[in-house]
């Protein structure tokens, strides 16, 4: 081979010719068109995968939001120099007492209830149609009969089945009681020697990658410590300040209706809205729309001073989601796993948030770094750049 030949340039191959003549916009579009669906693909098959094992997997994912609870006080614990399965023992026997008493009272005082909301709710559909009668819209009383007849008719069929169809199931007890039972075992490991187990599972990642994979997972633990003791503190307040609102204006099931209202602030956004919902329609129900816009304008405050005070003053930077893509998460949840998959849902994406992103050497995120609205710093003479 000659200089001549070594310095000619090669000519492009077919190929590549036709490639070139391909608009750039079009080639990006279709390499990018093809690996969304490959996500989208994979998180599909991830959720019906979900749905199919549930009763193996829920009892795991909830053992591991209780451990990222919990783990904080068994080593808070054992630095005082009480001994480790002593501490792990004791959180975890409290915890189960308290959940299924404040669990057990709820279910108790809504099914009790039912018979008396159902009069109340059929006393309510009478009183709007003979407003919407003879008021100043003087609709059809034919029209109205029916629907209200409708409407009547499913209360009273629903009745019973609310309070009896799902729980009064041997299977449904059984497939409960499995489900606590292995939650708990996993739950008391997971707090014991977590950090072996996550060690022990990382040997699957070859050598030059098991550092990074462990650091990574400790570093979306530890936001998921801070999401989950953030999100308890919210729906604590919240529900709180909610129950005390429907306690003073006498709405029935307060108590109980307290309790959803907590249970409902881990679902974000979506959650407190339909608990909120629930309330204002019971107040509607059975004290009139002057109780139930009294107890709507609370729940909009509550759920305003939640979202600009409180969630940043307790998540600070250690958890950064944007609301679109928590209300994105949580329907794809939903649709793919039920409301479990909605309730599993912003936990999972706050731990692969910061796991995914992590680099060795980075800092922790600071919980005391706050992300407060601009108005708020602008109120309290904050610095606007923090």
């Amino acid at each position: 081979m000659t200089d001549d030949d070594t310095a000619r340039p090669t000519e492009p191959s077919l190929r590549d010719q036709d490639l070139a003549r391909i608009p750039t916009g079009v080639r990006l579009g279709a390499a990018w068109s093809w690996r969304l669906l490959l996500i989208l693909a994979g998180i599909v098959v991830v959720g019906v995968l979900f749905k199919r094992f549930e009763d193996v997997l829920v009892p795991l994912v909830l053992a591991l939001l209780f451990s990222a609870f919990l783990g904080p006080i068994v080593a808070w614990a054992q630095g005082r120099g009480i001994p480790r399965l002593l501490a792990v023992i004791v959180s975890v026997t409290v915890t189960l007492i308290v959940v299924v008493a404040v669990l057990g009272f709820a279910f108790e005082q809504i099914v009790g209830s039912i018979p008396e909301l159902s009069k109340e709710f059929q006393s309510t559909i009478g009183d709007v149609r003979d407003w919407l009668h003879d008021g100043p819209l003087h609709i059809d009383n034919s029209q109205l009969q029916h629907v209200s007849n409708e409407l009547i008719g499913w209360a009273r069929e629903n009745e019973g089945k609310i309070a009896h169809t799902a729980i009064g199931t041997a299977a449904f007890a059984g497939r409960v009681g499995a489900g606590i039972l292995l939650t708990i075992f996993l739950l008391i490991f997971f707090l014991y020697e977590g950090r072996r187990i996550w060690s022990y599972l990382t040997r699957i990642v070859p050598q030059g990658n098991r550092l990074r994979v462990r650091e990574a997972g400790a570093a979306g633990f530890g936001t998921l410590e801070h999401y989950v003791r953030a999100t308890v503190a919210v729906a604590l307040i919240d529900s709180a300040v909610i129950g005390i609102g429907l306690a003073a204006l006498r709405v029935p099931l307060a108590l109980p209706l307290t309790v959803i209202i907590f249970l409902g602030a881990f679902i974000p956004i979506v959650g407190s809205f339909a608990a909120g919902a629930l309330a204002v329609l019971i107040s509607l129900t059975t004290q009139g729309w002057i109780n139930a816009l009294i107890v709507l304008a609370l729940l909009v405050f509550v759920m305003a001073f939640e979202g600009h005070v409180l969630q940043p003053f307790l998540l600070g930077h250690s958890v950064k989601l944007h609301p679109v893509a928590v209300i994105l998460a949580i329907a794809l949840g939903i649709l793919l796993a039920g409301i479990v998959g909605g309730l599993f849902a912003v936990p999972l994406m706050a731990f692969l948030n910061t796991a995914l992103q992590y680099r060795p050497g980075d800092p922790p995120p600071d919980p005391d770094r706050r992300h407060y609205p601009r108005y708020i710093r602008r109120l309290f003479r904050m610095p606007l750049d923090g």
